[in-house]
């Protein structure tokens, strides 16, 4: 059965990146950017078809792929080149790649919600046995969390996660009957209660109904709780709470999906899991590629706005190799990190059997 889930973890892996190569494609075509070929997978051509200006190929790795336009990092002097496009028109290519990712991370996500029987809601319904925090000045039953110290509340276990990362003292705001409620230095803590073998704060959550509207909620606050739980990764890694050994790759990512397959107690529930994380590294992508490094699709977008300010003042075009000189270098520096990682989750797989 391994060998099942490792096969849908490729397969699964590859379509999230023809996704977001499909988004820059589709939006390039949209903005009449000449695309000379979109392919899908990297390495020698397995199969190849010219139709019009674009070659379309599958290639025989099945991680990677790639949208490739005419102009990209220099100016070929074809007025339908990339580099010779509006400032907006770019932005739009090279944001579109992530919105595909996204989207498809929540489309994942709405149709395996599709026949859920009910979400568990942040929503009060009523409160252990002795419970403190019950009171006119305090909470009541019908309560929704919003927020708890100025983060959203996604999901009705943010409420625990969100108040164990503060002290004791919390901002929080509720809606109780259509307006909000804010409790400014609420004092909240886990307390004891008879028959519970830990602390706990005392809430009894309810169950939202399964319509489509809450479907389509509920699909939505799980994709923006994974947009968070990377940002999440993101600051622990930049804290030094999280090392470079811990990054995983196309490798390590299908290794877990595998992983997180059999550790399934059915087929049925492990091809659930894996696309549930699939989802989440759909989102993963999304975020990952926004960010503002170069080689990435933020770090153009970021030399996009700088080169559109510097354009504002001087009154001159830029020469692009300069900046495709920056992305070539950060290339560079980003295939030696894939292969560090590439290396490293080969060697933790194998030393793992």
């Amino acid at each position: 059965m391994s060998l099942l889930y490792i096969l849908i973890g490729i397969l699964i892996f590859g379509l999230l990146v023809a996704v977001h190569e499909l988004g820059h494609f589709a939006a390039a075509k949209a903005c009449g950017v000449k695309v000379n070929e979109f392919a899908v997978g990297m390495g020698p051509a397995i199969v190849k078809k010219q139709k019009g200006e674009t070659l379309y190929s599958i290639r025989c790795i099945p991680f990677g792929g790639y949208c490739a336009m005419e102009g990209e990092d220099a100016d070929t002097g074809d007025p339908r080149a990339f580099t010779n496009q509006k400032a907006w028109k770019r932005f739009l290519i090279l944001a579109a790649g992530s919105a595909m990712n996204f989207l498809m991370g929540y489309l994942i996500v709405l149709i395996l919600f599709s026949g859920a029987g009910g979400f568990r809601a942040p929503v009060i319904e009523a409160f252990m046995e002795g419970c403190p925090y019950e009171s006119a000045d305090g909470f009541q039953a019908g309560d929704r969390f919003l927020r708890i110290d100025g983060k959203r509340v996604w999901q009705y276990y943010d409420v625990g996660d969100l108040l164990s990362q503060g002290g004791e003292e919390h901002d929080v705001v509720v809606r109780r009957g259509g307006r909000r409620v804010r409790l400014e230095d609420y004092h909240l803590v886990p307390v004891e209660y008879e028959g519970q073998e830990r602390k706990m704060y005392g809430f009894y959550f309810g169950v939202d109904e399964p319509t489509l509207p809450n479907k389509l909620r509920y699909a939505g606050a799980t994709t923006m709780e994974f947009v968070r739980m990377v940002w999440d990764a993101l600051r622990q890694l930049a804290g030094g709470k999280v090392s470079v050994n811990d990054l995983s790759g196309p490798v390590g990512i299908v290794d877990m999906m595998a992983e997180t397959g059999e550790q399934a107690e059915s087929v049925s529930a492990g091809l659930y899991d894996i696309f549930y994380l699939g989802a989440f590294i759909a989102v993963n992508l999304a975020v990952m590629n926004m960010l503002p490094i170069p080689a990435l699709d933020g770090g153009r977008i970021f030399f996009l706005l700088v080169t559109a300010l510097i354009e504002s003042v001087t009154k001159k075009k830029l020469d692009p190799k300069y900046e495709g000189y920056v992305h070539a270098a950060g290339m560079i520096l980003l295939l030696g990190l894939m292969a560090y990682v590439l290396f490293h989750d080969i060697f933790r797989i194998v030393t793992r059997r």
